[in-house]
């Protein structure tokens, strides 16, 4: 069984700030563009799948890196709803105590976007026969998407801080799914 290397996308505008993004389609900053440039030796080797999520931000990091990577919309960020644009400081302040984990008011509920991970995993399955499968998409996504690997539920994603152009690596030890590395 293969490992599935999962990379999230390189800084944007809104990262650097803070702000939820979901299905806005922004585009790298200049340190973004750097970050990906500098992923490009970690990834250099043979891949049986590579996915990126078709935002911007992913594809061009993707791009960037050396992969060509076919774009899935299972692979979208959180549809963030009424917070997009916003940083979570300022829905706090608005709504006391806020968080993206807790909110089931946004556009996809947490159990919609775990569902949609467990979605792309059963895609991958075959793949991951086959040998190792990258992903490049988002913060949340992965995030969410990690604790589904693992059999948690997917709010426990709350636990896994994912910065902006970093590898993390999931895989087995005797069958059972296990976090290799984390957000390096």
């Amino acid at each position: 069984m293969g490992e599935l290397w999962l990379v999230r996308h390189g800084e944007t505008e809104w990262s650097r700030s803070g702000q939820h993004t979901g299905r806005t389609d922004i585009e790298l900053t200049g340190a973004g563009e750097e970050q990906a440039r500098a992923l490009a030796p970690r990834l250099r080797r043979p891949w049986a799948l590579v996915l990126s999520s078709p935002l911007q931000r992913a594809l061009r990091t993707a791009e960037i890196a050396g992969l060509s990577a076919s774009p899935d919309p299972d692979l979208m960020e959180w549809d963030y709803g009424h917070a997009e644009g916003r940083t979570t400081a300022e829905l706090a302040d608005e709504r006391g105590g806020w968080s993206v984990w807790t909110d089931d008011t946004l556009g996809e509920t947490l159990q919609q976007l775990g569902e949609r991970c467990e979605r792309v995993l059963k895609k991958i399955a075959p793949a991951l026969q086959q040998g190792d499968v990258l992903i490049v998409a988002h913060g949340h996504f992965l995030r969410v998407l990690a604790a589904v690997w693992l059999g948690l539920p997917p709010s426990d994603g709350r636990l896994f801080a994912l910065s902006p152009a970093t590898v993390s690596v999931l895989g087995h030890e005797r069958e059972l799914p296990v976090m290799i590395r984390w957000n390096t």
